[in-house]
């Protein structure tokens, strides 16, 4: 039975941390990760205005072969980066293990991982490859996504709950909106770009705990 695992590390603690350091954006969003012949392609959203000086250094890392843009939105770019990343343990880790990675969001903070693995007995091989790479896991819940017990709040965190029920409450999702997400942030303490990245991910895990969750036998 599949179970699911959310965790912060430390952008020093594995090398694509310190290869995308946040000393310029707000944030960084993992899109996907992209096998391409004997290279890992990362797709990562970059948050807020991006500087030369974060790109240089990006290219400047010994394992990374080109950073290039993909698209650019109002307050965020899709960049594509070519990386070998045979020597992250990290995501040797997660993929030694069979680990799906679900969603992966970076501040100068750290970093915030949601993976997915078959079994508990390979989140416990993870934690333990982990542990000898050196790699410290702040471990924020574990669930099992298919248990009708797992969670009151569909799988929610409870500052997801709480950003989400907010927002419902003030009318963001209404036509035409009755706040925005800066009225959000200031009502909950936090930044206007964390409210935005907090909805998303509760609206999906909400999504993957109420809408795809197989029902049980009968």
């Amino acid at each position: 039975m599949s179970v699911i695992t959310e965790v912060r590390i430390s952008p020093g603690d594995f090398e694509l941390g310190q290869i995308l350091e946040l000393d310029e954006a707000s944030a960084i969003e993992l899109e996907t990760l992209v096998p391409s012949g004997d290279v890992t392609v990362p797709l990562f959203w970059v948050y807020e205005p991006v500087r030369d000086h974060f790109l240089e250094t990006v290219r400047r890392y010994p394992t990374v072969d080109n950073v290039t843009e993909v698209e650019v939105f109002d307050n965020r770019t899709l960049f594509r980066l070519d990386w070998d990343a045979s020597q992250d343990h990290l995501f040797q880790c997660i993929l030694d293990q069979g680990g799906q990675i679900s969603s992966a969001t970076g501040t100068s903070e750290g970093w915030d991982f949601e993976i997915r693995f078959s079994q508990r007995e390979a989140l416990s091989e993870f934690r333990t490859c982990c542990e000898d790479a050196h790699i410290n896991l702040d471990v924020i819940r574990v669930y099992n996504p298919t248990d009708p017990g797992v969670s009151q709040w569909y799988g929610l965190s409870e500052p997801q709950r709480e950003a989400l029920t907010l927002a419902v409450q003030m009318g963001y999702y209404d036509i035409p909106r009755g706040c925005t997400t800066q009225e959000l942030a200031s009502e909950l303490g936090i930044s206007d770009q964390a409210v935005t990245e907090r909805l998303r991910r509760a609206i999906g895990a909400f999504v993957r705990r109420a809408l795809l969750t197989p029902e049980p036998e009968t």
